[in-house]
């Protein structure tokens, strides 16, 4: 009885050896390197933040940083192009590049054509805000007493920009740190001008005028304002 008793435990024993030897092989072993539960109601910042965490490093790709090429180094702008090599304008124009090596007639031409668009505009509308950024105190002051007497006889403005179709530097100076460029500006513009009754006492609804002017543009180059103002206008011939 007792030998049978024993050979049955033995049996015994070897199927619970067997049975833990499978499960182990179906289950694994911890090893301390296992990922916690996944939750499925974690928050999908969470979830990101960790997945962020767990990236390796050197799958981060860094964009290298644009290099500002110093302005000693970089070509003149073509100022030949703008005014015959030799000229009276081309000394000009290169000496206020010698002292200001952000100069670039071309981007200037350019940044006028804005400017003297946006002036005709504000002068038109009354907005003195806008006028006032783009004009010296002295012409301001004169366009402010247009307006204003313009205003105490109720007559209204309305300038059209057709297009601009030339826009050219003619003259340059330097002369005590002070830079001057003037530009003459030849543009389409259809103008009105009406009274308090809304009729019409100077231009044409209808018709397309062109304009020609010359402006004068004027910047400190020692300041750390980029912004050049209006000193001075004239009509063209």
């Amino acid at each position: 009885m007792n030998d049978f008793l024993n050979i049955s435990n033995l049996v015994l024993l070897v199927l619970a050896v067997v049975i833990f030897m499978r499960l182990r092989a179906v289950l694994g072993r911890r090893t301390g390197q296992e990922r916690p539960p996944f939750d499925p109601y974690s928050r999908r910042e969470e979830r990101a933040r960790a997945d962020r965490s767990e990236a390796p490093a050197d799958n981060v790709v860094k964009l290298p940083r644009p290099q500002a090429t110093p302005a000693a180094d970089r070509p003149a702008p073509e100022i030949d192009r703008i005014a015959p090599s030799g000229s009276a304008l081309n000394a000009a124009l290169r000496t206020i590049l010698s002292v200001d090596r952000n100069f670039d007639p071309s981007a200037f031409v350019e940044g006028g054509k804005a400017a003297y668009e946006a002036i005709v505009t504000a002068f038109a509308e009354g907005d003195r805000t806008t006028l006032r950024q783009l004009l010296s105190h002295e012409v301001n002051e004169g366009f402010l007493a247009a307006i204003s007497e313009r205003e105490s006889r109720g007559e209204t403005i309305t300038s059209t920009f057709v297009g601009i179709d030339r826009a050219e530097i003619i003259e340059a100076s330097l002369r005590g740190g002070l830079a001057q460029v003037t530009v003459r500006f030849v543009s389409q513009l259809i103008t009105v001008t009406r009274d308090r009754e809304q009729r019409v006492i100077d231009g044409d609804p209808t018709k397309i005028v062109e304009v020609t002017d010359v402006w004068t543009f004027a910047r400190e180059v020692a300041s750390r304002d980029p912004n050049w103002k209006l000193v001075a206008t004239e009509a063209g011939a």
